[in-house]
């Protein structure tokens, strides 16, 4: 026979029930928290992309040689026509040559201004990192709007200089581009490698200096190795920042003729949407999107084990 019930909870349920209380409480508390950024994150991120590929599928299709255009569905027309596109692919290339030489000498010369100021023998270093930083202050029309000046024949307060190089030239334009763009962010990427140099725990600098070693010997051995994910952390940000470069040869435009609407993959998308043809352009948009994606993907694994290890 079974024992009888009580109108009185078992002690385990009534410890339950303030158990569940605080786990949706718990979660109330989260919920708040992520709300904002999981609306922002929908309406600025997920919701553009998502638009960008509906729009992409699309296609204009007309009655007749001048009726009225409207859009279908298309599916995958957009992305023949942009697989099919030579001048698209060979801005691609361009700036996938630009990226090999610039990156590296962008990051390189970052890691040798943060060493610098992470090191002891500097003085005024406020100063330095106040310099080395301030032209990432400037935005970047105007900083090419300033070197167009610079490098213009006929303006440059250079021109015994410009007048012998042509730097807006078709040989020479695109290395201009990359010195405006390293003249910019090189102050950035320093910033994130100094910060991961301050990080470093003193002790390990004590314990090489108590086994002799000098200056160099610990920048190279300890520093450099221990800040390799922030460098390679920059070199994702920047390999991202090389496929989406637009800002500087759009403005360049007005001071050479050598750089056309297609010279680079977002100029080509941004000459394209002006058309106007919003298809054909999200259609580049997807691509150019997943071409970085792939690309720094692939970066990340060749340099994870080295990355954080």
């Amino acid at each position: 026979m079974s024992p009888p019930t009580t109108g009185t909870a078992s002690p385990q349920a009534a410890r339950s029930r303030p158990s569940r209380r605080r786990g949706r409480s718990l979660w109330r508390a989260v919920l708040i928290f992520v709300a904002p950024f999981g609306l922002l994150y929908a309406l600025f991120y997920a919701v553009p992309i998502g638009y960008a590929i509906y729009e992409s599928l699309l296609t204009v299709q007309r009655q007749g040689t001048f009726g009225p255009a409207t859009q279908v569905f298309g599916g995958f027309t957009q992305y023949v026509q942009v697989f099919q596109d030579s001048a698209f692919w060979t801005s691609v290339g361009r700036v996938l040559v630009f990226g090999v030489v610039q990156v590296p000498v962008m990051l390189l010369l970052a890691l040798v201004f943060a060493l610098l100021l992470d090191s002891p023998l500097l003085r005024g270093k406020k100063f330095f990192r106040l310099a080395f930083f301030a032209p990432y202050a400037v935005p970047g029309v105007i900083a090419a709007i300033m070197w167009g000046f610079l490098y213009s024949p006929s303006l440059s307060p250079f021109s015994d200089l410009t007048k012998n190089v042509d730097f807006l030239g078709s040989g020479l334009v695109l290395w201009s581009i990359a010195n405006i763009v390293t003249w910019v962010y090189v102050g950035y990427n320093m910033l994130i490698i100094y910060s991961s140099l301050l990080a470093i725990p003193q002790e390990i600098y004590e314990a090489a200096k108590l086994d002799g070693a000098n200056n160099w010997q610990v920048a190279v051995r300890i520093k450099i190795p221990l800040v390799m994910p922030a460098i390679i952390l920059t070199a994702v940000f920047s390999i991202i920042g090389t496929l989406q470069l637009l800002a500087e040869p759009q403005t360049l435009r007005s001071f050479s003729t050598a750089i056309n609407s297609t010279y680079t993959p977002n100029l080509a998308v941004y000459t394209t949407a002006s058309i106007p043809n919003y298809s054909l352009a999200a259609a580049m948009s997807v691509v150019l999107a997943l071409f970085t994606f792939v690309l720094s993907f692939v970066f990340l694994k060749l340099t994870q084990r080295r990355a954080f290890a």
